[in-house]
């Protein structure tokens, strides 16, 4: 058992005060704090840190013992990696619209791009690696998220709605064919206009989102959230075809403790909040607008999911003494979350490699006669070896979340 050093991200959308105040640093940061990298990713891994304050890689220990700190079943099931990687995740202005590959694409993309000598750092490099990232985050805090594509025929409704003539021919597509194939062929061609097509016609869109606002009572108010949406991202991104995507996408809100799972192929966007996120270890990520990024359109088709369906919220289950589960088909990991008051105890089954996050209280994690004291934005790493270690209250509305292994067939 380590304490655990985790790396912070710093990307534009973050925010210079959640994670910060989280961790009780000065606020606001020097910088955008996006996300705090708590696994072993080569491309920012955590580090272990030992009572006399030096600090070593968690990658690097991983790969010279994978067997021990890993466990013989991560190993035969995944390799000699860390499976899921942990985040604190804190949204400020809104992410790119983006899905993830299932694992045959990320496995074909990254040897296809690898066969084309194209660098891994490359901004245009689309697969980072040859996992698939189906994903769940957590609110912390009220989180709002784009996910998904809503049925077709409220779409339909949703643009009939803005009142905007430019908008015909595009409504009639939709119409004309209100299921998967109409979704692609709609996302397809507002996501490819050319720029003179698209300078024409989102300004008109967005006239008739301000319209629809300043109706007030009149009409159906059922998208007031989903077209103020649209006008927060013409704000963020002006002249970007995703603001017109924005519209075919199912608008989420996450109150604090609610959970959304992303699977391959899954189009998203986070808009605003802070949470934690747990993920297959990969940072592949194909965008589609919304970002200065680079933008692979052909490449974003061929694994998007365009079959409309809700967004069902998680809600966690409770599971043990003290523990509630999110439950999600992720073989490569699980998310629990500990709500302790002082006195409580929680037994932590051991023999798998695990991540305690504190987001709440004061926790005390013993194990083997050693103990680590978390405040909220510290973690601690237990490796296989570790048994039978016990999660201690030691104050009140204490929150801890714990990353593991997923169900493995």
């Amino acid at each position: 058992m380590h304490r655990l050093e985790g790396a912070v991200r710093s990307y534009a959308w973050g925010s210079r005060t959640a994670i910060a105040s989280l961790c009780g640093r000065t606020v606001p940061s020097d910088h955008p704090e996006a996300e705090l990298w708590l696994g072993a990713h080569p491309a920012d891994p955590a580090r272990l840190v030992g009572e006399d304050g030096d600090a070593v890689s968690l990658l690097e220990v991983l790969t010279a013992d994978p067997e021990t700190t890993l466990g013989k079943r991560v190993v035969e099931a995944f390799g000699p990696r860390l499976p899921f990687l942990l985040k604190l995740l804190a949204a400020e202005e809104p992410l790119s619209l983006q899905a993830h590959p299932s694992a045959r694409q990320a496995a074909e993309g990254f040897a296809r791009e690898e066969a084309q000598n194209i660098p891994i750092d490359s901004p245009v490099r689309n697969y980072k690696d040859a996992s698939h990232k189906p994903e769940l985050v957590v609110a912390l805090t009220r989180f709002e998220a784009l996910a998904g594509f809503r049925d077709p025929k409220r779409t339909v409704e949703l643009l009939e709605a803005l009142a905007v003539p430019e908008l015909d021919p595009y409504v009639g597509l939709l119409a004309g064919q209100p299921d998967s194939n109409g979704l692609r062929a709609l996302f397809t061609t507002w996501i490819t206009l050319p720029p003179p097509a698209l300078s024409a016609l989102l300004p008109r869109v967005l006239d008739g989102c301000v319209s629809y606002l300043a109706a007030g009572g009149n009409g159906d108010r059922d998208f007031v959230p989903e077209i103020r949406t649209a006008l927060q991202l013409a704000d963020f991104y002006p002249g970007d075809a995703g603001v017109l995507a924005s519209l075919l996408l199912n608008r989420v809100t996450l109150q604090p403790g609610e959970g959304l799972y992303l699977d391959a192929g899954n189009l998203h966007a986070y808009l605003h909040g802070m949470g934690v996120e747990i993920m297959a270890n990969s940072d592949n990520v194909l965008r589609g607008g919304l970002t200065p990024k680079h933008v692979d359109v052909p490449e974003l088709l061929k694994v998007l999911d365009f079959g409309a369906a809700s967004v069902p919220i998680l809600k966690a289950e409770e599971v043990a003494a003290f523990e509630w589960r999110y439950r999600t088909p992720a073989p490569e990991f699980a998310l629990s979350r500990f709500e302790l008051g002082p006195g409580d105890v929680a037994p932590v089954a051991g023999g798998s490699p695990q991540i305690l996050l504190c987001t709440a209280g004061i926790a005390r994690v013993e194990c083997a006669g050693e103990s680590v004291t978390l405040r909220p934005g510290d973690s601690a790493w237990l490796s296989a070896c570790d048994r039978e270690p016990t999660v201690h209250g030691c104050a009140a509305d204490t929150q801890v979340f714990r990353a593991q292994l997923g169900e493995v067939s």
